[in-house]
């Protein structure tokens, strides 16, 4: 502002304090919408038969601009097209070792470990082994030095972050993405100004991430069932559902062997529940992130003057976050269609399976539905996959290691004679 007397600069920031901001967002919003069209046009040319070298200077762009454009629209039609800006560069860099020959380096060491006359078993000992088994690109003895060193298999002492498993790791068929599973979870204790209670049913779709909420003025067991057999009914059963520890999901903790209502339903619809671990985190990562963005989006947006208007807000926003995800949610695994004119019989004799993730206490052993089982003395404060077939009347328990997510042996069997119990609200 130099050569600007003084009043033209007082001049200047009141204009700009007072620039409404609405506003500001709305000429924020249409200069995106620019962007999206103007790539739309770019991305039209090039379809239409211009060469790439008279797109850029038809439009002012670069080359890579365009090139970048057309590989983002790939075969699809421009207006499925999602233009919405990425992270710049590759998420794991092209130059790193394959992880199938990190894997090789790791089983040398052992192996050379173990069974190397010279008993060596460093990075130029797995190099020469490397060379002489014929393995083709094999890495330098430094990278191989570097693998060693982030996998934790050097002998300093040393922080190791391991990679995260993959989602639904508990559950071999999850984690392989040929099964899903809906999580369910409960926002309580919502207040609207006057004294009115709000409680949000949410769940979300693990591989899909089709969402869904029921703002309401109480979660109740019944209103549980209600809200999943409306939501199942129209976008079709799941393989499993995952649910917490809550007396409404669970059904009462005070009796032994007890299921529940929404517990029931899931066994009447051939729905595996499971029942995530109580005090242990990453298991209800999913849900709980929807938790957040709901009450960031919805609950902490605006001020509602009742539940009306909490419910068609939240109906929006499930809404657009539907559209956002439509083309993870059509690469979903396939599920199973609701039953055409079934009804609920909670006397029904159960019949299924329940899945249970738990952690074995000091002496190993693992509490299941209000009984003790014998795990591992070995096997202490781990966590563990009890499985109860209410059908075949068996209890097996497998291992859960993080480190290891694909290995789940079996540790225990059990023969569990399943009771019949009436069912009593």
């Amino acid at each position: 502002m130099r050569g600007q007397s003084s009043a033209t600069i007082r001049r200047s920031v009141f204009l700009w304090e007072s620039f409404p901001v609405q506003l500001l967002g709305e000429v924020c919003h249409g200069h995106k919408k620019t962007v999206e069209a103007k790539r739309r046009m770019i991305v039209s040319d090039v379809h239409d038969g211009m060469s790439s070298r008279a797109v850029p200077k038809k439009h002012r762009v670069t080359l890579s601009t365009v090139q970048r454009s057309v590989a983002r629209a790939g075969t699809l039609v421009l207006n499925e097209v999602d233009w919405a800006s990425r992270a710049p560069g590759c998420r794991s860099a092209a130059s790193r070792t394959k992880r199938g020959m990190e894997q090789e380096v790791l089983r040398l060491r052992k192996q050379l470990q173990s069974k190397s006359d010279l008993g060596e078993y460093g990075a130029a000992a797995i190099h020469r082994e490397l060379l002489a088994l014929g393995k083709a690109n094999v890495p330098s003895v430094r990278t191989i030095g570097r693998i060693l060193d982030r996998n934790g298999a050097l002998d300093g002492l040393r922080r190791i972050r391991r990679q995260a498993p993959p989602p639904g790791w508990s559950l071999p068929e999850v984690a392989s993405g040929r099964r899903d599973v809906d999580s369910f979870d409960i926002v309580e204790d919502l207040v609207i100004r006057g004294g009115q209670d709000v409680n949000v049913l949410t769940g979300i779709r693990l591989h899909g991430g089709l969402c869904a909420a029921w703002p309401l003025a109480q979660i109740t067991a019944k209103t549980t069932v209600e809200s999943l057999i409306t939501h199942w009914r129209e976008q079709d059963l799941p393989a499993h559902a995952k649910f917490d520890n809550d007396t409404v999901f669970h059904g009462p903790h005070v009796w032994p062997a007890t299921f529940g209502r929404v517990t029931r339903l899931c066994l009447a619809l051939g729905v595996i529940p499971i029942f995530a671990p109580p005090l242990t985190k990453g298991f209800q990562a999913d849900i709980e992130a929807f938790n957040r963005r709901w009450q960031d989006a919805v609950w902490r947006r605006f001020i509602f003057r009742d539940l009306a208007e909490v419910q068609a807000q939240s109906t929006r926003i499930v809404a657009a976050h539907r559209l956002r995800h439509a083309v993870r949610i059509e690469d979903a695994p396939r599920r199973r269609p609701f039953p055409r004119r079934w009804k609920l019989d909670l006397q029904r004799p159960l019949k299924g399976r329940v899945i249970l993730i738990r952690a074995t206490d000091r002496k190993g052993r693992g509490k299941v539905l209000g009984h003790s089982f014998d795990v591992s003395p070995v096997w202490c404060h781990r966590l563990v996959r009890i499985e109860v077939d209410l059908t075949a009347n068996w209890v097996r328990i497998h291992s859960l290691r993080r480190r290891d997510p694909a290995s789940q042996p079996l540790l225990a069997d059990f023969h569990y004679p399943a009771r019949h119990k009436a069912f009593h609200d």
